[in-house]
């Protein structure tokens, strides 16, 4: 059998199978470049502009709104310039701690949707809390370990939220709550109900994806990017693979193009 280039494999099989926004549980070993600090002169060949200028700033405290009743929370209501960036799960360690250097290195906003059973989530505890503690970056309750919730029993739906919410609360001193989003997207009338009955009314979805759950291109990545990252959208990633840390230049690129202001959900809602 001859020889296949790998990373043209790669290449192709992922424009061949990126539909699907599901959970993959891989890691790619491939070593992760670094970022430039946000006061350095300059960004680093490939980072395109991260030390400057500066993100916009989110819309002032006093401009919150209150959460909108019923149903779930597919995008930002009204018009506006807001873009909220939402990442899941923290299966490879590596990306969370490079989300974290990026949200440092950018001032940008992020919303994690943490599953407390992966080890990330302590081994960067000291790096993430002084963000989470600032409100830079926001961590929702996304379960424990990740089951569709529509395919356990109520006892399995309470204790997947509430050992996560006792994760989030002992480790980073957060109460996550309202916040929540069903793994997969996946819920129905019990699991809202159940949810709503320890706090979580916020069933938070998406309105634009990443696209990056399983293992695909920087290019598609950057696609995604540039057909979601547009006014009042929720826009989901995942912290599952090493390819969108290349590219977070290109995504600060985006936003600043298009005048965006990235913000976490508590810097849109009202705390019921």
């Amino acid at each position: 059998m001859p020889t296949v280039n790998r990373r043209h494999f790669l290449g192709v099989l992922a424009a061949a199978t990126v539909a699907g926004v599901g959970v993959a549980r891989e890691t790619v070993g491939v070593p992760p470049r670094t970022f430039p600090a946000a006061s350095a002169a300059a960004a680093s060949p490939g980072t395109s502009g991260l030390a400057s200028p500066a993100l916009l700033a989110p819309p002032p405290p006093g401009n919150r709104i209150p959460l909108p009743g019923g149903g779930a929370l597919t995008s930002l209501p009204g018009t506006g310039d807001l873009l909220a960036l939402t990442v899941d799960d923290g299966v490879n360690s590596e990306v969370v701690r490079l989300y974290t250097q990026f949200a440092k290195d950018t001032g940008i906003r992020l919303t994690f949707f943490v599953n407390g059973r992966y080890g990330s989530w302590t081994e960067h505890l000291g790096m993430l809390r002084p963000l989470v503690d600032s409100g830079q970056i926001q961590l929702g309750n996304h379960t424990w370990s990740h089951p569709d919730l529509t395919t356990v029993s109520q006892r399995q739906i309470v204790d997947e939220l509430t050992r996560n919410d006792r994760f989030l609360k002992t480790t980073y001193g957060i109460d996550a709550a309202p916040y929540f989003r069903p793994p997969y997207g996946k819920h129905n009338a019990t699991v809202d109900a159940v949810a709503a009955d320890l706090g979580y009314t916020a069933n938070t979805l998406w309105s634009g994806s990443l696209s990056d759950s399983t293992l695909i291109t920087e290019d598609y990545i950057i696609k995604m990017a540039n057909q979601y990252f547009t006014p009042q959208t929720i826009v989901i990633g995942h912290l599952n693979h090493l390819p969108v840390t290349r590219v977070y230049g290109q995504l600060v690129d985006i936003i600043r193009s298009r005048n965006l202001r990235t913000v976490t959900l508590d810097d849109v809602f009202l705390k019921p």
